[in-house]
């Protein structure tokens, strides 16, 4: 049943617009499917997804991103995120969670490479920024975590470095 939700939501993304046309209530049922959740690390991915698709210009499925995730970090979830705005995937190779974790004060690290120019982008996620994203699950819906996140100034949630 899980197995059929995964691959209905990968069709559903694989065969939608690009992801800055996609509604908020489409992130939510997407990143539903995907995850079985929707919260503020689903939307904290989908952000650093669609902001690494800008950055270095890039169309969906063009990227491979890696996910270093933080010994406090309470799972990966924000590589589900990441994988739906950006269309990456472990069945391609272009996707992946690291085996080593990232330093105590980082949530995580997501590494996103162009496939064709080598250009990469690098998002830091300070472990400071898990007390806001927890406290947006706790009180806010589905809508408002999204709101929430996307309207976050990025410096409160992560920090860009692009090489």
């Amino acid at each position: 049943m899980i197995m059929r939700q995964v691959l209905f939501a990968l069709l559903v993304i694989l065969g939608s617009p690009p992801a800055s046309a996609q509604t908020p209530e489409q992130w939510i049922a997407i990143g539903t499917q995907v995850h079985g959740g929707f919260g503020t690390y689903i939307v904290l991915g989908i952000r650093i997804g669609q902001d690494a698709l800008k950055v270095l210009e890039a169309k969906p499925r063009e990227l491979d991103v890696t996910l270093v995730n933080g010994p406090k970090a309470p799972c990966p979830c924000i590589i589900d995120g990441v994988m739906i705005a950006t269309s990456a995937s472990p069945g391609q190779g272009t996707l992946r969670v690291a085996p080593e974790s990232a330093a105590a004060d980082e949530l995580g690290i997501v590494v996103v490479r162009h496939q064709t120019t080598g250009r990469t982008v690098r998002y830091v996620i300070p472990a400071s920024s898990a007390f806001k994203l927890a406290e947006w699950n706790k009180t806010l819906d589905p809508k408002g975590r999204f709101e929430a996140v996307m309207q976050e100034p990025e410096q409160a949630l992560f920090v860009r470095d692009q090489r």
